[in-house]
């Protein structure tokens, strides 16, 4: 890390494993910035961390808006070691309607675009920094009931591999790192095999980071559930997931 003391802007901190890892830096000394769109929620969060807090209410689904308020947080920082982009939504949909689709669409892609592409412009401009990306093993299937979703994580890690490509050929010290979580205790969850607590989610996921890992499984068990899902007969998929 550039400075004595490291710091981390958490994009999606006002409740579940982006809360937890907002936590889970704080106890490692990170200061932290924390974004959402329930400002009272961040600011009573910020009050119980045991290291610097700077609160900016965040909606990444006006990307102009939230590009300008990250550059504004960024700015107040200094320099931002690390990003973790962990804003989501998960609206079941069996009724296949549009402004259930549009919702997800706008915040796991547009918005999670809109916010990636601006910090790893900040990482560049700094010379140094780390995203973290947080997708789902649901990259690796296709649900009926719920069709955005799963689509929408797999451009999560699909475009995390290409901004570690891109960080490749850049003259700067920039990682990357794809996070897909199974079951993690929080409003998302899918359901409740191998489910671990936020806390458990977030002590790994800062592991994974501290490594400088590609990608990482939270649990580590659930590599097993998504090379099997990348192997499966889609006659078998359609079966399971229609």
């Amino acid at each position: 890390m550039s400075n004595d003391t490291p710091s981390a802007i958490v994009v999606g901190a006002s409740s579940g494993i982006g809360e937890a890892l907002a936590r889970e830096f704080a106890a490692h000394s990170y200061e932290i910035g924390l974004t959402a769109r329930r400002r009272d929620r961040l600011e009573l969060i910020g009050n119980q961390l045991p290291t610097q807090a700077y609160v900016a209410r965040m909606d990444v689904t006006d990307t102009a808006d939230a590009r300008e308020g990250f550059r504004e947080l960024a700015d107040a920082m200094g320099e931002v070691d690390v990003v973790v982009l962990s804003a989501g939504v998960a609206p079941g949909n069996p009724e296949l309607d549009w402004e259930r689709e549009r919702q997800t669409i706008d915040v796991n892609v547009r918005g999670f675009t809109a916010l990636a592409t601006v910090a790893m412009e900040r990482f560049e401009a700094q010379g140094h920094g780390r995203l973290i990306g947080i997708s789902s093993v649901a990259a690796h299937m296709s649900v009926g009931d719920v069709p955005a979703y799963p689509a929408s994580k797999a451009f999560v890690s699909n475009y995390c591999d290409g901004l570690r490509y891109r960080a490749r050929g850049r003259d700067a010290d920039i990682g990357v790192t794809t996070i897909e979580p199974g079951f993690v205790d929080t409003d998302l969850a899918g359901g409740t095999f191998w489910m671990c607590s936020p806390e458990t989610a977030a002590a790994q996921i800062y592991r994974a980071v501290r490594r400088g890992k590609r990608k990482a499984f939270v649990t580590r068990r659930w590599r097993l559930v998504a090379g099997f899902l990348d192997r499966l007969p889609d006659v078998v998929a359609r079966r399971l997931f229609s």
